[in-house]
């Protein structure tokens, strides 16, 4: 991966309370390196999903990071857990109450992926600035 142009990062703690902090931040560090519009808005998005399912499965006493890169025309949120569980892509039930987080990123993002080691889950999405 090439250097990025911004980069940033925040640390929260796995709480009901860390997907709307986690947008915002991602909203601000976006919007500060110039990417505002339906790319930011998208951002937002996704990251919210992300977090909230790092609450929901990731160990409930760990801290989740987010990272901001912006890379030429691309914004790269990385969310990142200790947990080891890895992410499935589920197409749920119009009427199901919850379980359609990825299939958003999936649908929304430019690309998108996950990986796990020793040090826990990372899930990662991208968003074309130029869309």
């Amino acid at each position: 991966m090439r250097r990025p142009d911004a980069e940033d990062q925040i640390v929260v703690p796995a709480t009901p309370v860390a997907p709307r902090v986690a947008r915002r931040w991602v909203m601000r560090v976006a919007a500060g390196a110039g990417v505002g519009g339906a790319a930011n808005q998208v951002a937002e998005l996704l990251t919210g999903e992300l977090v909230a399912n790092t609450v929901v499965h990731g160990p409930s006493d760990a801290d989740v990071t987010v990272r901001v890169m912006l890379l030429g025309h691309v914004l790269r949120v990385e969310v990142h857990d200790e947990g080891h569980g890895r992410p499935v892509l589920r197409r749920t039930d119009p009427t199901a109450p919850n379980g359609r987080g990825l299939a958003l990123v999936d649908a929304l993002s430019t690309s998108w992926g996950t990986t796990s080691d020793a040090d826990g889950t990372l899930v990662w999405f991208e968003v074309d600035v130029d869309a």
